[in-house]
């Protein structure tokens, strides 16, 4: 390309927290508008705000995941602006000293890895909510005041697919950490994304838009592949990028103007005088840095080692948390991990997606799931047939043998029950038969198929191939 896109993300993360972060109302999502909410949420006068201990070890956290320098010193600031769902008119945020900056998170890129910047991370609380029927809008308070950490990248993001890939990142990191469900459909997590473009090889940066209402990663993808091309345009047209918000439609698949962009000074940041300042010393930073889980790259790196998987399946099982400890529960009850490897990449995550959820959700604990691998490798039944039990056990929480027994399907391996439909596929089948006779090797798998059909798959695969070119040999 000609032109080389500029981007850099601006992630908010709800922490999950069970109180706001300056007063002992409830986060519970999905109550009843404006039920959650009380003098200090709400900017009544005379009510002072109290900061959260946990959630500011949980923003020091994933500050210290994303590999940022953590302040020792850092304070809040009052960003004041106004708008309906901010009833005090301001936002209690951090502006000059954050709780930390400098970081970075590495990401794939076509078989290396790029080191994309954090700025800073900084811990702020959430505005209230909008909803806007026919005429007017409503304001529910109940979202007012939840910690809400943000997450500035540099602008080091070059394409639409690196953004996703840098968010796929980060996401999973805050999930391993345990300190959000980073639920777009929730809005626990919302992403904005300031891009721009310039030719190759200039040192100035063009003029950048910000980027709004994007509730998906697939979205973020889109409106920046749809506003590079945009500003693209307008440049190869002679014609001025303005410094504006814009707001995608997934619909139309296009953006469109919101407001000219405000600038920084136009909030008024001053020192947030109702709290003070915050040490965050050796010790403390000392026993958050303990709590620190394996994060997914280096449980990656080490699945790859230890258990001798594919990068690839190494990927997929550190992509969640909750499954990568299911992985290795089941590796210490069935130390076969490529055997658990294929089963867990395979059939198990199809049936969550299919199912739309999430590990925890099923009725599948690690030892059932062993229990039916270690038959299906055994040759107690096959795994066309094992495949069915899981979806079976799935839905009734019972386990392998109890599904095997009430529907009778354990797998056929006794020779002479195999060799009578063995000799009525063989009669059905002469050409086939023929085709093999005469050197066309792969018609004795077409002759297994068939009698895996007429047995209901019950028959053993192997005990079948060894049996029929035994006959047909002879």
């Amino acid at each position: 390309m000609e032109y080389q896109p500029v981007i850099g993300l601006e992630v908010h993360v709800q922490l999950n927290t069970s109180t706001k972060i300056f007063c002992g109302c409830s986060t519970e999502f999905g109550s009843q508008p404006n039920s959650q909410v009380c003098p200090v949420c709400l900017g009544l006068p005379g009510c002072l705000p109290v900061l959260n201990k946990k959630a500011f070890a949980y923003a020091v956290k994933v500050a210290m995941a994303l590999n940022c320098r953590i302040a020792e010193y850092t304070k809040f600031d009052r960003k004041n602006y106004f708008y309906p769902d901010l009833p005090k008119n301001y936002q209690i945020s951090q502006y000059d000293l954050p709780l930390g900056e400098d970081g970075f998170l590495n990401i794939r890129q076509n078989g290396n890895i790029k080191r994309i910047g954090i700025r800073r991370v900084h811990l702020e609380e959430d505005a209230g909510k909008l909803i806007h029927v026919s005429d007017s809008s409503l304001v529910d308070f109940n979202r007012t005041g939840i910690p809400l950490l943000e997450i500035v990248s540099c602008p080091d993001i070059n394409s639409p697919q690196e953004a996703y890939d840098y968010l796929i990142s980060l996401k999973q990191i805050i999930r391993y950490l345990g300190v959000s469900s980073c639920d777009m459909e929730k809005g626990i997590l919302r992403c904005d994304a300031n891009i721009s473009v310039k030719r190759q090889g200039d040192s100035e940066l063009g003029t950048k838009t910000e980027l709004k209402n994007m509730n998906s990663f697939r979205g973020v993808r889109e409106a920046l592949d749809f506003e590079i091309r945009r500003q693209v345009k307008l440049l190869e047209n002679k014609q001025r990028v303005i410094q504006e918000t814009r707001l995608w439609d997934a619909q139309k698949h296009m953006t469109y103007s919101m407001r000219t962009k405000e600038e920084a000074q136009d909030y008024r940041y001053f020192p947030e005088p109702d709290l003070p300042p915050f040490i965050i010393d050796a010790e403390m930073q000392r026993e958050i840095k303990k709590s620190l889980p394996e994060l997914p790259q280096a449980k990656e790196l080490r699945f790859i080692q230890d258990y001798q998987l594919s990068e690839y399946y190494a990927h997929l099982l550190t992509s969640d948390r909750e499954i990568a400890d299911f992985f290795e529960y089941c590796v210490k009850l069935y130390p076969q991990a490529k055997v658990l490897a294929n089963w867990m990449c395979g059939s198990l995550l199809a049936e969550l997606n299919s199912r739309n959820l999430a590990l925890g959700e099923l009725n599948l604990s690690p030892e059932n799931f062993v229990d039916l691998i270690r038959l299906a490798q055994e040759g107690k039944v096959s795994n066309v047939v094992a495949k069915g039990v899981l979806r079976d056990m799935i839905d009734t929480g019972q386990t392998a043998g109890e599904i095997i027994q009430k529907k009778n399907i354990s797998q056929i391996s006794d020779p002479d029950a195999l060799k009578e439909i063995i000799d009525i596929v063989i009669k059905e089948n002469e050409k086939s038969v023929r085709d093999y006779l005469g050197g066309r090797e792969n018609a004795i798998m077409f002759l297994v198929g068939q009698v895996m059909r007429k047995s209901k798959s019950k028959a053993n695969p192997k005990a079948v191939l060894e049996i029929l070119r035994s006959r047909l040999n002879k």
